[in-house]
């Protein structure tokens, strides 16, 4: 065992490091997300000083933003909302507007086509993470109604995001597969899908009472339909991830699975972060500013401000502004598509750079103003 101390003693500290950085993140009045980022540039090997395993940070990384989506898709009510049908066209609505405006600029500065769909797309969405955060932070300036339409338009945001860059990936051939390639390995996961939705469940309601049994199956079933999805059938770990969660979300079990995952996604969620960090390279920063500019002025001008009209002149019941704020980030699917497409050969690395320092710094803009923007008269 002595060959493995190494790696337990980097995890170790590691999650020791972000616990202080995410309470000192905090107490400054920053989302913990930006300390998990802050010790990933710490120990990348952009930066003096000690370098961790990107490798051992990458598996578990990649365990994290399985567990994470996994729970999203699970968390996903389609009976709540059926009912919201003012934000079943409100936030399609800024998803598709944001997409067309974005990637229709990407593609005037000289992006290729396909290169500013999946950009486009990644503005589009939000991060579910943060949103979450906002309407649960001790510090929240959120009423209910602000809180209840934030996490419906993530979660419309979410369903829309997968289904899309699931077409995109077909159309576009991603993963060096052509697009009928593509298309059987979509319609054979979606069966795959379709057998868990009725198999996994099954399991699960024999098993409820052996809670430790029930952990371990809704832990393994996720990684299993994610990994068989992605190493035998093309689909990205983080969208069939997403997919298997969303299979499941209609059983009794689903609501139980995701109370009992929800400390392990935590976990992983912050290594995920931590390993986000290490990818952040300072020195190719410079050469990605106009990129980084565009992306957080596309965040502003084709997102933030899409949605407040809507939810303004749509009547929402909600707070417009905080609610346009609090959508106004890119997060940890836009990090996956921008991850897939510069593998995919679609994008630079300046603009995947770009996207990656957007996350931070539109996470820490959007937590931070959600607050100060409720202010007497502001909201009306």
């Amino acid at each position: 065992m002595e060959h493995t101390a190494p790696a337990i003693l980097e995890l170790g500290l590691l999650l020791v490091l972000a616990t202080l950085a995410g309470k000192a993140a905090r107490r400054l009045g920053l989302p913990a997300v930006l300390g998990y980022l802050a010790v990933g540039l710490l120990v990348s090997p952009f930066t003096p000083g000690y370098t961790a395993n990107r490798e051992q940070l990458a598996v578990l990384a990649d365990i994290g933003v399985v567990l994470l989506l996994f729970e999203v898709g699970i968390e996903i009510d389609p009976i709540h909302l059926a009912r919201q049908r003012r934000l079943l066209v409100l936030a399609p609505a800024q998803v598709f507007i944001t997409w067309g405006v974005a990637a229709v600029v990407c593609a005037l500065l000289g992006m290729s086509p396909a290169g500013s769909a999946m950009v486009g797309l990644s503005i589009a969405m939000s991060s579910s993470v943060v949103v979450v955060n906002i309407t649960r932070s001790v510090r929240r300036t959120t009423d209910p109604s602000t809180d209840a339409a934030l996490l419906s338009w993530s979660v419309i945001q979410d369903l829309l995001g997968v289904t899309s860059a699931l077409v995109l990936m077909v159309v576009v051939g991603l993963q060096g597969r052509s697009g009928l390639v593509a298309l059987g390995g979509m319609l054979a996961f979606i069966a795959l899908a379709a057998a868990a939705a009725v198999v996994l469940p099954w399991l699960l309601r024999r098993l409820r009472t052996d809670h430790d049994l029930f952990l371990l199956l809704s832990i393994g079933g996720g990684l299993l339909i994610a990994g068989v999805g992605s190493r035998f059938l093309g689909v990205p770990l983080a969208l069939a991830a997403f997919v298997a969660g969303l299979a499941i979300t209609e059983s009794e079990e689903a609501g139980e699975a995701r109370q009992r995952l929800l400390p392990f996604r935590d976990v992983f969620a912050v290594i995920f972060f931590v390993s986000l960090g290490t990818v952040i390279d300072p020195s190719a920063l410079g050469g990605a500013l106009p990129w980084l500019a565009l992306i957080v002025g596309l965040v502003l001008a084709a997102k933030v401000v899409p949605a407040w009209a809507l939810a303004r002149f749509g009547r929402l019941q909600a707070r417009p502004l905080q609610l346009a704020i609090g959508l106004g980030q890119v997060g940890e699917f836009s990090y996956v598509l921008g991850a897939l497409a510069l593998t995919g050969g679609i994008i630079t690395n300046q603009v995947e750079t770009a996207l990656v320092a957007a996350v931070a710094i539109t996470i820490a803009a959007s937590s931070v103003l959600v607050r100060l923007a409720h202010r007497p008269g502001v909201n009306r």
